[in-house]
C-alpha cells in the first residue's frame, strides 16, 4: 500500500475529502429521470447549467397531470457539481403478484396491473447512488420485479391470514404447520423473507451487469411496500423513512454506517482477517494511534464489546483503522460512507486489491407499520428521503414542516409534492443566497410524502 494513499485518507483530524470525481463512463443503461416526471420540465440529461448556490437549482416534481400511488408527493434536486449527473432514482407503482412482467407498453409510469392476481400492494422506493448513476438506475429498474418474484414463491403464506375461499385454512407453510405454529410464523414474517431475498437477486443482478459493462459503482435503497394492511418499509444505507402523525413522529428506518454497523463489521474481520491483507487493524481507538504510543496504555473496543476498555499498545494496533471518523464522517477502510448498499461488487481499497463488498451488506432492516389498526387522520403521512434532507433537517424538523403546511392546504389535490417541494427548499438556504441557519445540503434529495389516509378512501393512483 503506498504511502500516498495513507496521506489522503488519514491524515490527523480525520479523512481528507475526496477530489471531485471524474466524468463517469457511458452507463450500462440510459440516464434517465424517473418516468413519472415526464413532462414535469425536469431535464432528460446531465445537468450541465446547475448553479453552486444552492438556492439556484430547481426543484422538480410530477407534472400536475399526472397522480401517483395514493396520491403520493414526489420531489427531487440534484447536487451542486459534486457530480455531472443526479445519483438518486425513484420508482412507484401498483405491485401485482403472479406471474407478470414488468410492462412498457404505451406511456405506463409504473409497475403493471396483471389481469389475474392473488395479492396487489403498492410500492415506493429511493435508490441514492455513488460512483455513478447506473447502480441506482438498474435498482429502480429491477428491484420491484425481483420482489414479486419473491412473493410469487410464497403467495400463500403473504394471504394466509386474508385467504381466499379455495385457500381456506392453509397456514403460512401447509407442509410445517407444527414448526410455522411453535415459531410463531406470521404472514408478515414471510413478506419480510421476500424483501431481503429480493434486496439479494437485485444485488446481484447489478453486480453481474456492471462487470459485463465494465463498469463499477454502488447505490443505497430505501423501499415502501403496502400489502395486506401492513407498510413494510426496508432500508439498506443512510436513506430514511419516518412516520408523521398529529402527536407523534415514529422512525421507520435506521441508518446504516460504518459507525452505527461497527461491531458487525468488526465481527466480520474477526472471523476472516484474511479479508483485511494485514493492512487493517479491525480494533477501534478514540484517535489515530502513533508510533510513539506504543506500550502506553489507551482505550479500545473490540467486536464483542459495547462498553470500552484499556490495553497496552502493539504495533499491530498502528495499522490502518477498519473504521476511520466519527458520524457522518465515518468511512470503511477509509473509502465508503455507508455500511449497507447495493452493487460495489468490484469496489476496492485504493492502491489495494482489499474489496469493500464482503463488509458492505445488501439485506436490508426491514419494519412493519399496521396501518390497519393505526386511527388515521388526514395528515398521517410517511416521508421518505434521501440523506441529503436528513443531512441538515432532523426528524422534528421534518414533522413541524408537515404539521404547519397541511393543515391549511386541504383541498390542494396537489399538495403532497408541494409539501415534498417545501422539504427540499427548507434545505436550500434563502432565496438571496444565505444559508440562513447553515440549513444548506449540497448532496441529491429525493423525497416522497405518502398520505397513509388515501389508503382507506379509495385514492389510489392508476
Amino acid at each position: 500500500m503506498s504511502t500516498g494513499w495513507f496521506r489522503r485518507r488519514f491524515l490527523p483530524g480525520g479523512p481528507v475529502p475526496s477530489p471531485r470525481p471524474a466524468r463517469p463512463r457511458a452507463s450500462p443503461v440510459p440516464y434517465r429521470r424517473p418516468r413519472f416526471l415526464r413532462g414535469s420540465g425536469s431535464s432528460p440529461g446531465p445537468a450541465a447549467d446547475a448553479t453552486r448556490r444552492p438556492g439556484n437549482r430547481p426543484v422538480h416534481s410530477p407534472a400536475r397531470g399526472r397522480t401517483l400511488p395514493w396520491n403520493a408527493g414526489y420531489a427531487e434536486i440534484i447536487n451542486a457539481e459534486k457530480s455531472e449527473f443526479n445519483e438518486d432514482q425513484a420508482s412507484c407503482g401498483k405491485l401485482c403478484v403472479q406471474r407478470c412482467e414488468f410492462g412498457t407498453e404505451g406511456d405506463q409510469e409504473w409497475l403493471t396491473l396483471c389481469p389475474q392476481e392473488f395479492l396487489s400492494g403498492y410500492y415506493w422506493a429511493l435508490f441514492d447512488g455513488h460512483g455513478g448513476p447506473a447502480a441506482a438506475i438498474m435498482a429502480a429498474n429491477t428491484l420491484h420485479s425481483c420482489l414479486r418474484r419473491q412473493l410469487e414463491a410464497v403467495i400463500e403464506g403473504v394471504i394466509a391470514a386474508h385467504p381466499p375461499m379455495h385457500l381456506s385454512g392453509r397456514c403460512v407453510c401447509p407442509s410445517d404447520p407444527q414448526f410455522v405454529e411453535e415459531k410463531g410464523i406470521r404472514a408478515e414474517d414471510v413478506v419480510i423473507g421476500a424483501l431481503e431475498s429480493a434486496f439479494q437477486e437485485c444485488d446481484e443482478v447489478i453486480g453481474r451487469e456492471l462487470e459485463a459493462s465494465g463498469q463499477t459503482g454502488g447505490c443505497t435503497a430505501l423501499v415502501a411496500v403496502f400489502l395486506e394492511g401492513k407498510l413494510y418499509v426496508a432500508n439498506a444505507g443512510d436513506s430514511r423513512a419516518i412516520l408523521v402523525r398529529r402527536d407523534e413522529v415514529r422512525p421507520l428506518s435506521s441508518e446504516f454506517t460504518p459507525e452505527t454497523e461497527r461491531q458487525r463489521i468488526q465481527q466480520l474481520a474477526f472471523m476472516y482477517p484474511e479479508l483485511l491483507a494485514g493492512e487493517f487493524t479491525r480494533l477501534e481507538f478514540p484517535r489515530r494511534l502513533k508510533a510513539d504510543d506504543l506500550g502506553q496504555k489507551v482505550l479500545f473496543r473490540d467486536h464483542h464489546m459495547s462498553g470500552w476498555s484499556y490495553k497496552c499498545v502493539e504495533k499491530s494496533d498502528l495499522k490502518y483503522p477498519l473504521i476511520q471518523g466519527q458520524g457522518r464522517q465515518s468511512r470503511l477502510l477509509g473509502t465508503l460512507a455507508v455500511s449497507r448498499g447495493l452493487g460495489d461488487h468490484q469496489l476496492r481499497v485504493l492502491d489495494t486489491n482489499i474489496q469493500l463488498k464482503p463488509f458492505l451488506l445488501s439485506v436490508p432492516q426491514v419494519t412493519v407499520l399496521d396501518v390497519d389498526k393505526l386511527k388515521l387522520q388526514e395528515e398521517d403521512v410517511v416521508v421518505m428521503a434521501t440523506d441529503g434532507l436528513w443531512d441538515v433537517l432532523s426528524n422534528e424538523q421534518v414533522a413541524q414542516l408537515v404539521r404547519g403546511f397541511l393543515p391549511g392546504n386541504q383541498e390542494d389535490p396537489h399538495r403532497f409534492s408541494e409539501l415534498a417541494q417545501l422539504l427540499i427548499h427548507s434545505t436550500q438556504g434563502k432565496d438571496d443566497g444565505s444559508t440562513g441557519e447553515g440549513q444548506v445540503s449540497y448532496d441529491d434529495v429525493s423525497v416522497f410524502v405518502i398520505p397513509l389516509h388515501s389508503q382507506g378512501h379509495g385514492i389510489h393512483g392508476q
